[in-house]
């Protein structure tokens, strides 16, 4: 049997409210919604966290955060330009299962899981890499011109500094065609890791044009064009047959003042509310995954690593414990059903809530310290009415639930060390990437552009 070329699109910091076929009615998005008509377009599908690195190492490990040492990078929530952190060697990736099983493999974009030559993509099973290392606002920008400049890496090189952002789409558009062109023949594993949209935003003029939501919109709708291209490239090469792509983002929109949404979710990008982690997830494969399906099952990104690893003929044996679960059958057809039932929502270190089956009980958010509230996502999703008194027997379920997942991950709040933590990796005498020269010919020597939407905010 012939293994199936994997395409993984991740965007950044897009909302679930922000596609069509999520409900949009201000971005427009024709390649993303066909490309949902076309699959299975999940409703309850999340991410492991609700911000970046976290976000990515666990997508790429199969583990939740925590597991790995990805909670917490010295007090922050995600990596910055020059820390000495990354995946650490044994813990085995996504790209590195599919290398051995025959794979070409390939990422294009963000990739915020260690900016050290011994955590670059090529470190982490990766053939080749061409992007950022890190958030598009960690270069030198108005309010951040201590930074290093934003380096544009090709493998472990850097090629550019401070490249001009409003042509870096088309860039690795370009750098996907390319790729798949070149491994038409063989199996292959490409993960497309978006710029968009994580401020600051700089957009084509064609997108910044037509958009009816300012450049936040211009953003979605160049993502959505880079996927029709995709698409299309996959026609004309014969290959979408026995192509999967799938498409999702590493968490939720800021939704403050950009443009974004997560509705109809409460909450924003690093929060633990839904909005913070619940993101958009629509999965193609022609012929084998049945089209115009939705799906209100829990999955998870940490769920990709066993699924994707069995879809391409492979087993995940391993003797470090993952957290991830095949979901398949569910994928195929052939069962209605998700093998997850809980999910656990964790904030750095600390476990703030979790889930099971419809009901979802909270015990701690950093705006408002320890909380005792319960919910019903299947019939509120928006997280408004809180039944935590109504239902003690739940509570007590999920309490149940909720120490046993403490005892595995910890709980610093609790002074919980969990006896599944593995640590991070780490590496002496740590450096960025770039340093900035007064003489050398940057394209852009700071971003303030006037389309640019926010100042720094990391992550």
């Amino acid at each position: 049997m012939q293994k199936p070329n994997i395409i993984l699109i991740n965007c950044d910091d897009l909302g679930y409210g922000d596609l069509g076929c999520y409900g949009s009615d201000l971005n427009n998005t024709p390649y993303l919604d066909r490309l949902a008509a076309e699959g299975m377009k999940f409703t309850d599908f999340y991410m492991a966290s609700s911000v970046c690195s976290p976000s990515r190492g666990a997508m790429m490990t199969g583990c939740y955060p925590p597991r790995i040492g990805f909670g917490e990078f010295e007090g922050e929530c995600v990596l910055f330009p020059g820390q000495p952190y990354g995946i650490h060697e044994k813990e085995k990736t996504l790209p590195q299962y599919l290398k051995d099983l025959g794979y070409s493999t390939k990422i294009i974009g963000k990739w915020h899981c260690g900016d050290q030559m011994e955590f670059l993509p090529t470190s982490r099973g990766f053939d080749e890499y061409y992007g950022l290392p890190y958030s598009n606002d960690m270069g030198r920008q108005e309010g951040a011109i201590n930074a290093p400049p934003l380096p544009l890496l090709r493998d472990k090189e850097v090629i550019q500094e401070q490249p001009e952002q409003s042509t870096l789409t088309e860039r690795y558009t370009e750098e996907a065609v390319r790729f798949m062109r070149d491994h038409e023949s063989d199996p292959f594993f490409l993960y497309f890791a978006h710029m968009y949209v994580h401020v600051p935003i700089f957009v084509p003029p064609r997108f910044l044009n037509n958009s009816k939501n300012g450049g936040y919109g211009g953003a979605v709708e160049h993502i959505d064009w880079t996927t029709g291209v995709i698409m299309h490239e996959l026609e004309a090469l014969g290959l979408a047959e026995n192509t999967i792509v799938i498409f999702t983002s590493d968490n939720g929109s800021r939704a403050r003042d950009e443009g974004g949404s997560n509705a109809p979710c409460k909450g924003t990008k690093a929060t633990t509310w839904e909005g913070g982690l619940r993101v958009p997830c629509i999965v193609r494969w022609p012929n084998t995954i049945s089209p115009k399906q939705t799906s209100s099952e829990i999955v998870s990104s940490i769920d990709f690593l066993p699924t994707l690893v069995n879809l391409a003929g492979g087993e995940t044996l391993s003797d470090a414990k993952t957290d991830g679960f095949d979901f398949s059958e569910l994928l195929l057809g052939k069962t209605a059903e998700s093998p997850r039932k809980v999910f656990a929502y964790y904030n750095k270190n600390n476990l703030h809530a979790i889930r099971k089956d419809d009901w979802k009980i909270h015990y701690y958010r950093q705006a408002d310290g320890e909380v005792k509230e319960l919910y019903n996502l299947k019939e509120d999703v928006g997280e408004i009415k809180n039944l935590y008194r109504d239902h003690p027997e739940i509570v007590v379920e999920l309490d149940i639930l909720a120490e046993e997942v403490r005892k595995d991950l910890g709980d610093e709040r609790m002074k919980i060390s969990g006896t599944g933590v593995r640590k991070k990796g780490k590496i002496d005498n740590p450096k960025p990437l770039t340093q900035y020269l007064p003489d050398h010919p940057y394209m852009i020597a700071m971003y303030d552009l006037a389309d640019a939407h926010s100042k720094v905010i990391s992550g």
